[in-house]
């Protein structure tokens, strides 16, 4: 788990995302402009309940926000981030085959992107280390 910043005592909020991958292309949801990092593209996903695991999160978010279901999902990175109101840690998990038809059930902006054109995107903070990794794969 890589950690930033803990100079605190701040409760991490645990989130669950979603990199969405098929046949190259990623899946991405833009943020509603009232959230924390309003207007940024993000991995699909959020917070993960006291008596959920990650993969159970990520599949009631994924149908929550977009109304599909992973049918495989794997560790994909973890890391905790300290944005200056907040600590979250993150856990990524790699989604490659979902059922449903995936549309923006809370009314945010769902799209695919090459890799070349996820790259060029304006992403949360946190989100940093897994544009690296993502940018450094095959």
């Amino acid at each position: 788990m890589t950690q930033t910043n803990m100079s605190d005592n701040k409760r991490a909020i645990r989130v669950a995302a979603a990199i969405i991958r098929i046949n190259g292309k990623y899946l991405l949801s833009k943020r509603l402009e009232h959230l924390h990092q309003g207007g940024k593209w993000e991995f699909p996903g959020g917070k993960i309940e006291s008596d959920e695991s990650v993969e159970q999160a990520l599949v009631r978010e994924l149908q929550e926000e977009l109304g599909i279901t992973p049918t495989v999902q794997t560790r994909y990175h973890e890391l905790e981030f300290d944005y200056p109101e907040k600590r979250v840690q993150l856990y990524f998990q790699l989604v490659e085959n979902f059922n449903g038809e995936p549309a923006g059930k809370e009314g945010q902006l769902v799209k695919w992107f090459s890799k070349n054109e996820l790259l060029a995107l304006t992403f949360p903070d946190a989100n940093e280390p897994i544009l690296k990794l993502i940018e450094a794969e095959k």
